[in-house]
């Protein structure tokens, strides 16, 4: 364990961030000084914040003093610019004392791009950016060009979406045919829920019918339907959800309708058939690998034949746009098989392809019962990501999208790479923050985005909940209209 003792609490998330990205699956533990000690350590650092300077003290088990540091810095002035020289002080020392750096330095955020964005809308060039992100922020020559030409393409594919006058739409699903053992999201195994699934559909046609008017004078830009896993609704289910939407909302100007498709043992024809009846243009269809022996392992009831057919019928009822995820990072899995998995989906042809890093969230399966999975390697590395980078490019598709989770596999993130003209708006618009975003469903946040100020409004998570307090979830979003 890693104790952190404050002398107040500021910064907190940051500092834990940044110790865990260098030593990953140490449990890291903050307390404020006068506090009882939580126990013993592996190492203690001390953080001492006054009102014109930050001296961070980094002990040894027996408490001898392994590095210090400390810089003056007016703590009152400039919030940012202390966070950023508290970062930098404690990047360093850490840095020093393993010898090791990060690919994405200090940045313990989730939205890398966020910043070369807003430095190009400022008219930065992309050489004064790049230096401006090595000298504060420590990210890597790779890191840096990466996030920058992510910035500058999403630029280009948002120039003609009015963020002031348009939202988006985000209704999720929160059902799965089976959870996955690296899952945290809000979802529920199909098999225990399937009698509240016409409940769930009841509560959630009702909060669309109830909010879609919050913002009628603005343009619908995008819709995702997400989850849990969408197709775990029957035709009928699903005809019923985007009926109520089409009469619900005004379709006229949407760019974007993507549908979460996402397990292959949830896709049949007739569902398919339905997606394509209704304006839906992008759907995902999610291997996460190429290897039925890990398949296996993650708790994916569906082999690698069925995400080939899955894909295939998709095609042949006529979608034109489909992303494929993948995960690196899984357990058992390096090179090769990520190699192999990279190999059987661009032999596919998708449009789109999401590879992201295993994050071990804390209140997955894989996290809860990791002594289980302890003997199987978790390997991710550049060599890998790089790898994933030139099979998508061969396949004519570059990244578009970015971002990064807590506790990823290798410090690294999840890039979303798109042939032209395919690359998923919506996911854009979420990253960046850039709009505002009606979100139904249990477990959904709804963001109002007003210039730099962004407003939440959560949904419950429990699906019961959701259902009995229907009209509690409906009544938050009034706020909305005043």
């Amino acid at each position: 364990m890693i104790t952190v003792q404050l002398n107040k609490r500021d910064f907190e998330y940051d500092i834990h961030s940044l110790i865990r990205a260098f030593y990953p699956g140490v449990d890291v533990t903050l307390y404020l000084e006068g506090e009882e000690s939580p126990g013993d350590f592996e190492k203690k650092l001390e953080v001492i914040y006054g009102n014109d300077g930050i001296r961070l003290i980094w002990r040894e088990t027996d408490g001898r003093i392994l590095a210090q540091s400390e810089r003056a810095v007016d703590f009152y002035a400039d919030r940012k610019a202390t966070k950023n020289t508290l970062k930098a002080m404690l990047y360093e020392l850490l840095s020093d004392c393993i010898g090791q750096k990060l690919p994405w330095g200090n940045l313990t955020g989730i939205r890398p791009t966020k910043i070369p964005m807003g430095l190009l809308e400022e008219g930065w060039k992309n050489m004064e950016i790049a230096e401006y992100m090595r000298k504060t922020y420590y990210t890597s020559n790779e890191k840096t060009a990466l996030a920058i030409s992510i910035a500058n393409r999403e630029r280009a594919i948002l120039k003609d979406i009015d963020y002031q006058n348009g939202y988006s739409l985000y209704v999720g699903i929160p059902f799965c045919p089976s959870i996955c053992l690296y899952c945290s999201f809000s979802s529920s195994p199909l098999s225990l829920w399937k009698d509240y699934v016409d409940v769930y559909l009841d509560a959630l046609c009702r909060e669309i019918e109830q909010t879609a008017h919050i913002w009628s004078g603005k343009t619908l830009d995008t819709i995702y339907i997400g989850g849990g896993t969408p197709t775990t609704l029957s035709p009928e289910q699903l005809e019923r959800l985007l009926q109520t939407l089409e009469k619900c909302f005004d379709f006229r100007y949407l760019k974007e309708f993507t549908v979460e498709a996402g397990r292959p043992d949830s896709i049949t024809a007739e569902k398919l058939q339905v997606l394509k009846n209704h304006p839906v243009t992008r759907i995902s269809i999610n291997p996460q690998t190429m290897n039925d022996r890990t398949l296996e392992i993650i708790g994916r009831k569906h082999t690698v034949e069925q995400t080939k057919w899955a894909f295939a019928l998709a095609r042949e009822t006529g979608f034109d746009n489909i992303n494929m995820d993948l995960i690196v990072g899984l357990p058992g899995e390096g090179y090769p098989e990520v190699e192999h998995t990279m190999q059987q989906v661009t032999a596919l042809a998708p449009d789109s392809i999401t590879v992201h890093s295993l994050a071990l969230k804390r209140a997955t399966r894989l996290n809860l019962f990791k002594d289980q999975y302890a003997p199987m390697s978790f390997v991710n590395n550049q060599e890998i990501m790089d790898m994933t980078a030139r099979y998508a490019a061969q396949a004519g598709q570059f990244p578009y999208y970015l971002y990064r989770q807590k506790n990823m596999a290798g410090n690294f993130e999840n890039v979303g790479y798109a042939r032209e003209g395919a690359a998923g708006i919506y996911n854009i618009l979420i990253m960046e923050e850039k709009q505002s975003i009606l979100a139904l469903g249990a477990g959904a946040s709804t963001k109002i985005v007003s210039g730099e100020r962004i407003e939440r409004i959560e949904n419950v998570k429990d699906i019961r909940t959701y259902i009995a307090r229907i009209d509690e979830m409906i009544a938050r979003k009034s706020k909305i209209m005043e």
